[in-house]
């Protein structure tokens, strides 16, 4: 399954196996039971942002994140704090059935210069899972005046550790003896949370797994040290009965589109049937071309003809455009210079219910666009999807 796939991609940028984060250990207590009340949250987890740095697992383009936001809202997602999320959890609160808790990792400064204002501007709750080292980091990490001011704004800190380990770092202390890791995982996990509290005059009383990595010690650390929620990157819905100690995040990639989708389709609220495909469904979109299907739009088709009107450009060089669609990669679309239209017809049916398309190119100075072309439509499955696949 090319979730699946993905998903072992992104765990190995930081060293891991799909095991090591899956189920390694049992969870320290049964949680108390607490009656599914139907509500489902999704914990979108977010790294780095650029809009002009190359898309990556860690980094995001803001001009998608924007969209994000906005689908959330056009879908009636309910974006919830943290403090919400706590005392729902402990059955203390309600929450709509379908709600997300935004989480940013790590401490990147583009979570301040881009992230920061589309959130203020939505009116969106955030969580900044830090990590005591990379504060004040310097280059391209948040400064104490830039998280302070977010706080000031409403946001939430949870620790993300001293200094991120990865699980080479870790293991390589299990293997130093009991005592040797014990005293590690309380500099890693304790003085994070000492720091941050100290500093930012907050209750950090959450914790995320640096790479979702975990073992039997750190849960019973993150007990003593008054950890009562602690996160994974392993996706999922929250139930109210989940684990405390292990909750499922999706973790929300640059370079694959469907991590998002799946975070926001509520297919498992108590009416599924009511429950539209997440990510696109509703969202406006604009482009700075004329594009076909038109973006957003829904059609009965699944060998549709894609196009991008690029006449208005000046001075395109053809040799450079390039067309990606997602399920089939970079594409041998056709550039006509009398209509400057750029053009593919698919020839294998679409799989999937939102296709997503990406058009660049450079003028004859050799400069990209100032705006990307980025667009996304979807496959009517009611029509689409009978025998004769149209």
């Amino acid at each position: 399954m090319r979730i699946l796939s993905v998903l072992l991609a992104f765990l190995a940028t930081f060293g891991l196996r799909a095991e090591e984060v899956a189920a390694p250990a049992p969870s320290v207590a049964p949680p108390v039971e607490i009656p599914d009340d139907g509500a489902r949250v999704a914990i979108l987890g977010y790294h780095d942002f650029s809009e002009t740095e190359p898309e990556t697992a860690m980094r995001i383009r803001t001009s998608k994140f924007r969209m994000q936001m906005e689908a959330i809202r056009q879908l009636g997602i309910t974006v919830i704090s943290l403090d919400d999320f706590i005392a729902w959890k402990k059955g203390e609160r309600d929450i709509p059935e379908k709600s997300a808790l935004i989480t940013l990792d790590d401490g990147w400064k583009s979570v301040y210069t881009d992230a920061f204002p589309i959130l203020r501007e939505f009116g969106y709750p955030f969580t900044l899972y830090l990590y005591k080292n990379y504060v004040d980091g310097g280059g391209k990490a948040l400064t104490t005046a830039m998280i302070r001011e977010m706080v000031a704004a409403g946001a939430s800190i949870g620790s993300h550790s001293m200094s991120h380990p990865y699980p080479a770092t870790v293991k390589g202390f299990m293997k130093k003896g009991p005592q040797a890791y014990d005293a590690y995982l309380r500099r890693e996990m304790g003085e994070s949370k000492r720091f941050l509290e100290t500093k930012f005059r907050v209750k950090a009383g959450t914790y995320a797994y640096p790479g979702g990595f975990y073992t039997p010690e750190m849960l019973a650390l993150g007990k003593e040290f008054g950890y009562h929620h602690m996160f994974t990157v392993i996706p999922g819905k929250v139930t109210r009965s989940a684990p405390d100690d292990t909750l499922p995040r999706y973790m929300i990639l640059g370079n694959y589109d469907k991590i998002f989708e799946f975070a926001t389709t509520f297919r498992d609220s108590n009416n599924p049937a009511a429950q539209p495909a997440g990510a696109i469904v509703g969202m406006i979109q604009t482009t700075p071309h004329p594009v076909e299907p038109e973006p957003g739009a829904i059609i009965n088709s699944r060998l549709p003809e894609i196009t991008a009107d690029l006449s208005k450009l000046a001075a395109v060089d053809p040799a450079t455009l390039v067309m990606k669609v997602s399920g089939f990669g970079e594409v041998p679309a056709n550039y006509s210079p009398d209509t400057g239209k750029f053009s593919w017809q698919v020839n294998r049916r679409l799989r999937h219910s939102t296709c997503q398309v990406a058009v660049s190119w450079k003028d004859s100075a050799g400069k990209p666009p100032e705006t990307p072309l980025r667009w996304s439509f979807q496959i009517d499955r009611d029509s689409a999807y009978l025998p004769d696949g149209e």
